[in-house]
């Protein structure tokens, strides 16, 4: 017998049934456990007689020597197991519980399926499917905050490959100012936040550790420049202080902030918390505190809350934050103005 990818899968999924003690298996079953498998992954079915030539096959101890007993059941019915309960015909057979948390894992790769930049994982998955014998999910009960438009998600494949394999890139860049500069990266990490990636690696024109976006690579190639091994950053730990990807200068020092909320917005922030660093101060009065470096990704966050959230301290952060406020209250009441002619912004 062939033992093509249709023959292991078949194997794969009568081992499993064979191996479970808590059903029992007629023939009927077993061919229906193996057709949806394969109308799933290849898009065919198998006849009975083909599953009582696969049974054979594994009782043959030149090739499995599998203990299947066919067990009276019902009548002239009868149930297959292994008669030995440590049997299988893969050592390293999973269990229940894992090949539930393998179907997850694949079901949330599966997301990232059909785009030109992850053409790889359809081979990874296919192959998890095929060995495991696993069902896809079709009903697509999970949902994923995606971009799938992002500009630059076309580069993560190959930028977690060098990344991996410590691979330097030349990399050419583009600014928020439009211009672009060539460069010399070591990647070292990769990072999601908000919705973007970035790149982190020793950029050797400036002999620091670089944070660049992926939509605003340009181009990249493989560089013939030894790769330099980080020995010195620790990316379990490198963002604990601050909140988005934006790592600040040296001179930015951690601050415990202060926040006041709403009645209304502080039991979210509670269960939600900001960053890991959060802390209750007063429950009634609904205050916290964060101890972070502040950012602009900091800035973002507290105006995302707005009306609902107070800068306390320290009292340079809270005029900081009043400042850009006062600001962009400006234009509004600049607006309002404007508003005492026929002009545009008064009739949209």
């Amino acid at each position: 017998m062939a033992t093509n990818k249709n023959a292991q899968l078949r194997y794969r999924i009568l081992d499993r049934c064979f191996s479970n003690f808590n059903k029992k298996y007629e023939i009927e079953n077993l061919l229906d456990e193996v057709n949806k498998q394969l109308l799933d992954i290849f898009g065919i079915t198998v006849s009975v007689r083909q599953i009582r030539d696969d049974i054979k096959y594994m009782r043959d101890r030149v090739a499995f020597n599998a203990p299947i007993v066919a067990y009276p059941y019902i009548g002239k019915r009868c149930y297959y197991r292994y008669s030995d309960r440590e049997f299988s015909i893969y050592t390293n057979e999973l269990s229940v519980d894992d090949l539930k948390k393998l179907q997850s894992t694949i079901d949330m790769l599966s997301r990232f399926r059909g785009t030109a930049a992850n053409v790889w994982l359809e081979e990874v998955i296919s192959n998890l499917e095929c060995r495991f014998g696993l069902k896809p999910n079709v009903e697509h009960l999970v949902s994923f905050d995606q971009n799938e438009q992002l500009k630059g998600i076309e580069h993560l494949a190959d930028i977690i490959d060098a990344t991996v394999n410590h691979q330097t890139l030349e990399i050419v860049y583009l600014t928020f100012r439009g211009k672009e500069i060539p460069m010399t990266i070591h990647p070292y990490y990769v990072k999601q936040y908000n919705g973007r990636w970035f790149l982190y690696g020793l950029n050797d024109e400036l002999n620091r550790i670089s944070n660049l976006a992926l939509d605003r690579i340009q181009s990249y190639e493989n560089s013939k420049m030894p790769f330099k091994k980080n020995e010195h950053f620790d990316f379990s730990t490198y963002f604990d202080d601050v909140i988005g990807a934006t790592i600040p200068n040296d001179d930015v020092k951690i601050e415990t902030i202060g926040l006041r909320f709403s009645a209304n917005r502080f039991p979210y922030v509670v269960t939600k918390t900001i960053h890991k660093s959060q802390t209750v101060v007063d429950e009634t009065d609904g205050i916290i505190e964060i101890k972070v470096r502040p950012t602009r990704e900091l800035d973002q966050q507290l105006f995302s809350f707005i009306p609902d959230v107070e800068v306390l301290y320290p009292e340079w952060y809270r005029q900081q934050i009043m400042e850009k406020i006062e600001e962009n209250l400006k234009k509004y009441l600049s607006m309002q103005k404007d508003c005492t002619d026929d002009s545009y912004l008064c009739t949209r």
